[in-house]
């Protein structure tokens, strides 16, 4: 299931369409069996019936629903004839929620169905239901003491405060340099034979043929990566740039792009190229105010079935020395 592969992003929709499942499960139930509420009702009228009139405040806050939520369905419980709003009589500026006679009856003749709903809930989910449970009461226990809208944004301040640096390969960071590459080449193209070789390999396909490989790290954070591959003595190729997707418009990929052409400087490089695609319009601007130029043809013996864009790097008042 999509929402699946999204996790925590996604927490909310997919619990509401279990929620959503639920309800229409209860509700076609109650339709079958010729029950006069809607499964949605239940809170409100049941914690009447349980307890008896009540403001809508306490109503909300009993259910864990918003005021406007329990007022809204107040509103239409009034409307099919199952609560009545009548003054307190504890406190005349306000309104109590009331059950009307016709949900009493109505509520009164519930009990075998809802032993039904606990039982079929039961056969239906097994073991999974009494898990379920507790792990909601436990959300709901940790959402009380810090709402989950505080800690979003703590987490975002606290990321947006961390240091964007660039630092070098290293072993431990090697999954992160095939995991951002996937990401856009499955997302764009296909993962071609030599992308795999590259991938799998870097150290010995980049590193000892005496190129570089960088990463782009956010706090803990590894979210951007490029290489350097020295294709022969002095000719550099910009490679395997790519930046998380959940990363990008924090500056990533420029501050990338420029330490490997700071590396290409150090390396006395004669020559630096990249190959590309037409179809990543936003990366060939950034290539094109780093400094490098379009070609007028592919690159001749290029190995990317991809690759219909050719630039060599010609920084202002220096034009490229030819390789060999």
């Amino acid at each position: 299931m999509y929402l699946e592969s999204l996790g925590k992003l996604a927490l909310g929709s997919r619990l509401k369409a279990l929620s959503d499942h639920l309800y229409g499960a209860v509700d076609q139930v109650y339709q079958a069996r010729g029950a006069r509420i809607e499964s949605r009702w239940l809170p409100v009228l049941r914690y009447l019936w349980d307890v008896g009139p009540r403001p809508v405040t306490e109503v909300a806050e009993a259910i864990g629903q918003t005021h406007s939520a329990v007022s809204q369905l107040a509103d239409k419980l009034v409307r099919a004839g199952m609560v009545k709003r009548r003054r307190d009589p504890a406190d005349g500026r306000r309104s109590v929620l009331t059950l009307t006679d016709k949900a009493h009856r109505a509520l009164s003749e519930l009990g075998p169905l809802w032993w039904a709903v606990r039982q079929g809930v039961t056969d239906a989910l097994g073991e999974h239901v009494e898990r379920l449970l507790d792990a909601v009461a436990a959300c709901e226990r940790a959402l009380r003491e810090r709402p989950v809208a505080d800690a979003i944004l703590a987490a975002h301040a606290a990321l947006l405060a961390a240091p964007l640096e660039v630092v070098p390969y290293a072993p431990a960071l090697r999954t992160h340099f095939r995991r951002l590459n996937l990401q856009w080449l499955e997302r764009h193209f296909r993962v071609e034979d030599i992308d795999r070789a590259v991938l799998d390999d870097p150290e010995r396909h980049i590193l000892r043929s005496g190129g570089a490989i960088f990463f782009a790290r956010l706090g803990k954070e590894v979210v951007g990566t490029c290489a350097l591959l020295q294709e022969s003595p002095g000719v550099f190729e910009l490679t395997k740039m790519g930046v998380d997707e959940g990363f990008r418009g924090l500056g990533a990929g420029r501050r990338l792009l420029d330490e490997a052409i700071a590396e290409f400087h150090r390396r006395g490089g004669r020559m630096l190229f990249l190959e590309s695609s037409s179809t990543l319009k936003p990366a060939l601007r950034m290539y094109e105010q780093a400094g490098f130029r379009l070609q007028p043809s592919v690159r001749p013996g290029s190995h990317y079935e991809r690759a219909d864009v050719y630039m060599i790097y010609e920084p202002a008042g220096r034009a490229p020395r030819a390789p060999g």
